[in-house]
């Protein structure tokens, strides 16, 4: 019984810390679906990523978050609907919710024919950023969480390798602890410039933490 007294005290206090988030209450009135746009939106804004006429891939996009921000960032009027100067592609494992203008695609990133379906949707163009919110379901493992989100990470990689432009960003989700050192030094092998960044809605009590990395190297 002390088990689920105290389980019920966490989510309570979750639940209560939700509620009050000015985040939270911030995607409620901008309607965003979730308040991770605020982590993209400011990534963005403090290194200035995303263009007018990019075409950006959104890696782990459900529920649609990011997707809702690319989209408004690409539009000339910055609406949620309308015109849209560019092309965003979004893929996720999980259903998502259409998001106007963008182009969705539901599959397994680690699966070859899903590969092909990203590939196709690209239409032999090379992405201008690629986002990556991916991450597996956590086992509480360390070791074995820590192998499956590096992996995710490092197939992000790959694909910005193959079908990134040169001068392109790639913004990936981690986390500090096993395994985070030798992710920043893949980034730092890969791209040109490294910056790690914990946005300010990026909750204090999370681990979570985001690395973008721009410019990709010349692996020849």
């Amino acid at each position: 019984m002390k088990v689920k007294t105290k389980s019920k005290k966490v989510n309570k206090a979750w639940l209560n810390d939700h509620v009050n988030d000015p985040y939270v209450k911030m995607a409620q009135k901008e309607g965003y679906r979730a308040r991770a746009a605020f982590k993209l939106k400011e990534i963005d804004e403090t290194l200035n990523l995303i263009r007018p006429g990019d075409l950006v891939v959104d890696l782990g996009s459900s529920p649609g978050a990011w997707s809702q921000y690319l989209r408004r960032r690409l539009s000339p009027e910055g609406a949620a609907v309308g015109a849209l100067n560019g092309t965003i592609i979004a893929l996720d494992i999980l259903p998502m919710e259409p998001v106007e203008g963008v182009q969705f695609i539901q599959g397994d990133f680690r699966e070859p024919e899903v590969l092909t379906l990203l590939e196709a949707a690209m239409a032999g163009r090379k992405a201008d950023v690629v986002v990556s919110d991916m991450a597996p379901n956590l086992s509480g493992i360390e070791s074995s969480d820590a192998a499956r989100i590096s992996l995710l990470i490092e197939l992000a990689v790959d694909f910005t390798q193959q079908h990134m432009k040169p001068q392109g960003a790639l913004v990936v989700k981690l986390f500090h602890g096993s395994g985070y050192g030798q992710l920043v030094k893949l980034f730092k092998e890969t791209f040109k410039v490294v910056k790690p960044i914990k946005p300010k809605s990026s909750r204090d009590k999370s681990s979570e933490t985001f690395l973008v990395g721009m410019g990709l190297k010349n692996l020849a």
